[in-house]
């Protein structure tokens, strides 16, 4: 084993997979886990107050992308191209998470969540057509789309890689000089 001062800029692929498989599969789960729970409990349409005046519980179908984009169009294959296009990003994903060094922690935490996610939608756009939404929120005329488990897991993924990108800063060059005020 190669030991050294570049030792951590290195990805270490057996524990960036290790990690990436753990996190996922647990995000997998738990959003199964809440779609099923959720979908034996209210029919397509009801709502259920969580915290009145601010979340219930509705129960929709997503056939479109994140919060519910494309839902209303009528593309020819959109399920396959929706489907495709998910594929195509988890691959994406999958590939940098793994890439990454053992001192980008909070990348690798972040593209695992947003892979779970991408997981879990994928799972009910195969097995069911559409994906199960289902958290609701809104505040008097203010609505955010329905959306699930794996949609807060994208984009708290998504939030701690821009956390990150900005938390980073480029090494001063060497041959920069401070400039000092007279």
């Amino acid at each position: 084993m190669t030991t050294g001062p570049n030792t951590a800029a290195r990805p270490n692929w057996r524990a960036n997979l290790t990690s990436l498989l753990g996190l996922s599969l647990g995000i997998i789960a738990f959003d199964q886990l809440t779609k099923a729970l959720i979908t034996s409990s209210i029919l397509l349409g009801q709502s259920v107050p969580v915290v009145p005046g601010l979340m219930h519980f509705t129960l929709v179908r997503n056939t479109g992308m994140a919060f519910g984009l494309l839902s209303s169009s009528d593309i020819p294959y959109k399920s396959f191209l929706v489907t495709l296009f998910s594929v195509v990003a988890m691959g994406a994903v999958t590939f940098y998470a793994l890439r990454a060094s053992s001192s980008e922690w909070l990348t690798r935490i972040g593209l695992t969540l947003i892979l779970g996610g991408a997981c879990g939608n994928i799972i009910d756009r195969v097995h069911l057509g559409y994906v199960v939404d289902f958290i609701d929120v809104f505040y008097r005329g203010a609505h955010w789309p329905a959306f699930n488990v794996a949609d807060s897991s994208i984009c708290i993924g998504v939030g701690l890689l821009l956390l990150d990108s900005f938390r980073r800063r480029e090494p001063e060059s060497a041959t920069e000089v401070p400039v000092r005020a007279e």
